[in-house]
């Protein structure tokens, strides 16, 4: 399937199919001046959240005169929608719903702020698939129509020169499934494989015998392996009204991942305790480590990766062309970085 034959097909999968609602950007940013609401995933590439919740370093990096509380989603567009609506403050998100987010507000309503992890997906198939050639009318899941996964694999598909859409039909047949719901249908061979995040791709491989067919990371050999899994975002509002309070969180993040990184045994028992207060049940330690050495803990957003994954979801068509200039606001975090002697990160030309 060529290129510009995908982009054709962006018409027919517009943003809608993607959850996120057509109100503007909203909420009176006026109104958070001793507040900041965060949201997040309980979710295992959002362990900089879990970790700095878990042990009180954004709290504590915000201080008594914030009022701080926390908002946990299940998905991308629902961070974005509390985004518009000033629900939340700021919120850890993959790349694709951040990139929707600028598209659909047409750059009003959210900045990245800050990178948080890099890492951790790829496509696992069952034993008996031992190579690509094996996949043609296979069936593949990924977590859902249009995000950063499903975007990764009909790209990877594309490449390899096969048709698909977004019907399941094709050369090979992809199905966008709940990750939970991605798990029990490969353990009951109703897939023969699944381009997931962690901690499901290693849950895939230790418990249901699946092997790694593709590593994203080797799709990435611009910026040497590394993607942007999960980023900091911020409602552009309240950045523009409380740059102290943005301030304070982002030497928050930038703490907890120094931590994580200086301690991972640490780092995973603290994200075990956050993610079974959240969901009442705990992480298998094998799980939970083979996790977390697929991913890497960093403030640096790894820019170049987003306009890929956008570049890479308007081939596939399920994103219009958008204009990404203006989307990070890393000022505050280079600031920050600098005043402490560390190198800078970078955006894209333009921010």
């Amino acid at each position: 399937m060529s290129v510009r034959r995908l982009r054709r097909a962006a018409a027919a999968t517009s943003l809608l199919l993607l959850g996120l609602t057509a109100t503007a950007c909203g909420g009176d940013a006026s109104a958070g001046e001793n507040r900041l609401v965060l949201g997040y995933f309980p979710n295992i590439t959002h362990a900089p959240a879990l970790v700095g919740l878990k042990e009180g370093i954004y709290a504590d990096a915000l201080g008594d005169g914030i009022d701080f509380s926390t908002q946990t989603f299940n998905a991308g567009p629902d961070a974005v929608n509390a985004i518009f609506s000033g629900d939340v403050d700021a919120a850890f998100v993959g790349p694709n719903p951040a990139i929707n987010g600028w598209a659909k507000s047409e750059g009003a309503a959210l900045r990245v702020i800050a990178g948080s992890t890099s890492g951790g997906s790829g496509l696992v198939v069952r034993p008996e698939i031992t190579s690509v050639d094996d996949l043609k009318g296979a069936t593949l899941a990924t977590p859902q129509l249009g995000n950063t996964q499903d975007v990764a694999l009909r790209w990877w598909a594309t490449n390899q020169g096969w048709t698909f859409d977004t019907a399941g039909g094709g050369d090979i047949s992809i199905i966008p499934q709940k990750n939970s719901e991605i798990v029990d249908a490969f353990l009951t061979d109703r897939i023969d494989g699944a381009w997931v995040p962690e901690p499901y791709l290693s849950r895939l491989v230790i418990k249901g015998g699946g092997h790694v067919l593709v590593d994203e990371s080797d799709e990435w050999p611009d910026t040497g392996g590394r993607f942007v899994t999960t980023q900091l975002i911020v409602n552009a509002d309240y950045l523009k009204a409380h740059p102290d309070n943005v301030r304070r969180l982002l030497k928050g993040h930038i703490a907890t991942i120094d931590r994580m990184n200086a301690d991972p045994e640490d780092a995973r028992r603290a994200t075990a305790d956050q993610f079974a207060e959240l969901s009442g049940r705990r992480l298998d330690d094998d799980l939970l480590t083979a996790a977390f050495d697929n991913l890497t803990f960093t403030v640096d957003p790894v820019a170049p990766s987003l306009r890929g994954s956008a570049e890479h979801a308007e081939a596939a068509g399920v994103l219009p062309p958008v204009d990404l200039n203006g989307l990070y606001a890393l000022d505050i975090l280079n600031e920050l970085l600098s005043d402490a002697g560390r190198d800078r990160v970078s955006g894209l030309e333009g921010d």
